[in-house]
C-alpha cells in the first residue's frame, strides 16, 4: 500500500496517509476539520530496477562480498572439525 501526500487547502496542514490504491482521497483535515483537504499528485520517487534480479543481496559492495565469504569459509572450517584434521595432516 502507497503512502500519499495531502494538503489543506483551508489551512494548509500537509500530512502523509498510508491507505490502499483503491481508498478513496481523504477531504476532511485532521487539524482543521474542514472538508478542504486534497491529495497531491507527482510525489514520491521511481523505482528503479537493474540487474537480472531484484533482491536486496544483488547490490552488496565488494568489500562486503568478500568479508562474508571469509566468514563462511571460517564457519565451514569450524563445522567439520577444524582441529581434527591438523592431527590427520600429522600422521602421514
Amino acid at each position: 500500500m502507497p503512502t500519499y501526500d495531502y494538503v489543506c487547502d483551508n489551512c494548509g496542514h500537509e500530512w502523509e496517509l498510508f491507505q490502499s490504491i483503491t481508498a478513496e482521497p481523504v477531504k476532511k483535515c485532521p487539524e482543521c476539520g474542514r472538508r478542504r483537504a486534497r491529495r497531491l499528485f507527482g510525489t514520491g520517487a521511481a523505482i528503479v530496477f537493474k540487474g537480472s534480479g531484484f533482491y536486496q543481496t544483488d547490490y552488496r559492495s565488494e568489500s562486503y562480498k568478500k568479508r562474508a565469504a571469509e566468514e563462511k569459509k571460517q564457519a565451514e572450517k569450524a563445522s567439520s572439525g577444524g582441529g581434527s584434521e591438523g592431527k590427520k595432516k600429522d600422521s602421514k
